[in-house]
């Protein structure tokens, strides 16, 4: 009995070796070309496990080797890609088991799902598994785990507490279940992509948050839709164009006058006469010349006693006239070259000018006092850029010209009391065009052309030839503004940057010391307890 048990256990040696031998020696089924092998990375194979047996072996039959998949020395991480998964004729736990081991996941098989159990239907048998033979390229060993759960109407569902993954039946009529998954976002605005990708979301439980400070979108989803929302980020998320904007303002104003004549207006306009006496009472107490100086007369005459102020007198604003023989020219060009670069589809704007003060003042009331406050309006030549890169290399611009300078002043009656109000010169031109990049654009039309003419004479007078001079005021005046503008957009190219490296962080701060002011200078008092004497090193 002992030496046939010997030899029993001779026997099972060595029908274990020869199985070892054989696996070792056969070469893979699936193994790939030597043209399809990557230098990057090796092959990871998943091929040739060992065929299992449907129905249990029998009690005297050796027992079988363990499952040893052919995988490369080196497993890589569970995210990386794997260039080649090979699975040749394999039981299907067998290798959903080769796989959660290759993706890094604790896995346990669900009592629901009734592979290798006892068949009620058939007593004395077990449900039967299908044989898997599969082969992926370039994908991660969890992609293959989900794809070969979900053909065979299985899913893998994670305990988030212990961290294990049990694999269970699914159910048909059950939704599929939802991720949450973080976008970064490299170049596009968390909240437009935001907009975006909600539109593109069918599952009503589906939601997309945006974080602004990180730049980031949660996804809240099915795995078939977080596909779907990550190839659209992919298309959103791109490197916006960036236009160079150069342009030059060119305004011109010219401003001649002439003035010449005499203006008789302060002798002919409301020319006051009184006839009266308005002499102080009792004129014999002080002089006649301090009592003109007191009723101030422009001219005096008695009428009875010459120039005695006892009696009545004419009083008249007496003659004034004014002489001008001036002509006067102002020219004025301003020139503004600003250049800057801005965000495609993104307004840039332009402003040169004068901030012009303006008060406002209110009245003061019975039970409130009255104030002023100033507010200030732009006196400005004004340029709004809004450039947009379109096919063929060109640039789609729409423009706004505006311009605002001050008018004549216009008097203005509020609550009986005369005020003097500004008034303003506005133009503006909007449009939008279509150029090449890199070319001219060139706005001009801007004009104001405004002749003013005033003639003043007296009647009859300045009608005479020649004489009519000294009667008579001509005075014209021409005020022109001319605005013509050129605009160039540009497309920035990744070669248009110059790579500057700075050394600021690396340079240290120099700490030059004034030096210390000497007693003669500063105001404060001498520090006796220095060294040195004499009249350095005030106190500190």
């Amino acid at each position: 009995m002992k030496a046939q048990n010997i030899l029993t256990t001779l026997g099972t040696l060595l029908v274990s070796a020869l199985i070892a031998h054989a696996q070792d020696a056969t070469p893979p089924a699936a193994a790939a070309p030597e043209s399809q092998a990557t230098t990057a990375a090796p092959a990871v194979e998943v091929a040739q496990v060992a065929d299992t047996a449907a129905t249990p072996p029998a009690a005297d039959a050796p027992a079988a080797a363990p499952e040893t998949p052919a995988v490369a020395a080196e497993a890589p991480q569970a995210s990386s890609v794997i260039p080649l998964i090979v699975i040749d004729d394999t039981p299907l736990l067998d290798a959903i088991r080769n796989l959660a081991r290759q993706a890094g996941i604790n896995l346990m098989i669900d009592p629901k799902v009734a592979y290798g159990q006892p068949d009620p239907a058939k007593p004395g048998s077990v449900v039967a598994q299908p044989n898997v033979s599969i082969r992926w390229e370039n994908i991660t060993a969890e992609q293959a785990l989900n794809a070969l759960l979900n053909n065979y109407g299985l899913q893998a569902v994670e305990d988030p507490k212990v961290k294990i993954t049990r694999v269970t039946v699914k159910d048909p009529a059950a939704p599929d279940p939802l991720f949450t998954k973080t976008i970064q976002l490299q170049y596009a605005g968390p909240s437009n992509v935001v907009a975006a990708v909600t539109a593109a979301l069918s599952d009503k439980r589906s939601k997309v948050v945006a974080d602004i400070r990180t730049s980031q979108i949660v996804v809240v989803s099915t795995e078939k839709e977080f596909l779907e929302v990550e190839k659209l980020v992919a298309k959103l998320d791109t490197q916006t164009k960036q236009v160079l904007i150069e342009a030059k303002i060119l305004e011109t104003t010219v401003n001649p006058k002439t003035v010449k004549g005499l203006d008789w207006s302060g002798t002919l306009t409301s020319q006051r006469f009184n006839f009266g006496n308005n002499l102080k009472e009792n004129p014999t107490t002080v002089s006649i010349n301090d009592t003109l100086a007191t009723a101030s007369p422009k001219m005096l005459f008695d009428t009875a006693n010459g120039f005695n102020p006892g009696t009545a007198f004419l009083d008249a604003d007496g003659l004034s006239a004014t002489l001008s023989f001036l002509n006067t020219h102002n020219d004025t060009k301003l020139v503004s070259e600003p250049r800057m670069v801005t965000l495609d589809n993104q307004k840039a704007t332009i402003d040169v000018g004068l901030l012009f003060p303006i008060v406002n003042t209110t009245a003061g009331t019975a039970n409130t006092t009255g104030g002023s406050q100033i507010s200030y309006t732009n006196l400005t030549g004004g340029l709004d850029v809004t450039p947009r890169s379109a096919a063929d290399n060109n640039v789609e611009l729409r423009i706004v010209q505006s311009v605002l300078r001050l008018g004549p002043i216009i008097p203005s009656t509020v609550n009986g009391e005369q005020n003097e109000v500004n008034s303003f010169f506005t133009r503006q031109a909007q449009t939008a065009v279509l150029i090449p990049s890199a070319h001219t654009l060139v706005l001009g039309g801007l004009i104001s052309d405004e002749n003013t003419s005033a003639n003043v004479k007296v009647p009859v007078l300045g009608d005479i030839p020649g004489l009519g001079l000294l009667f008579r005021k001509d005075t014209k005046e021409r005020n022109r503004n001319n605005m013509i503008i050129f605009i160039t957009p540009t497309i920035v190219g990744d070669g248009d940057y110059q790579p500057n490296v700075s050394t600021f962080m690396k340079t240290k701060v120099e700490n030059s010391e004034e030096p210390e002011w000497t007693a003669w200078d500063s105001g404060k008092p001498r520090d006796w307890s220095k060294k040195g004497g004499g009249l350095n090193g005030a106190t500190k």
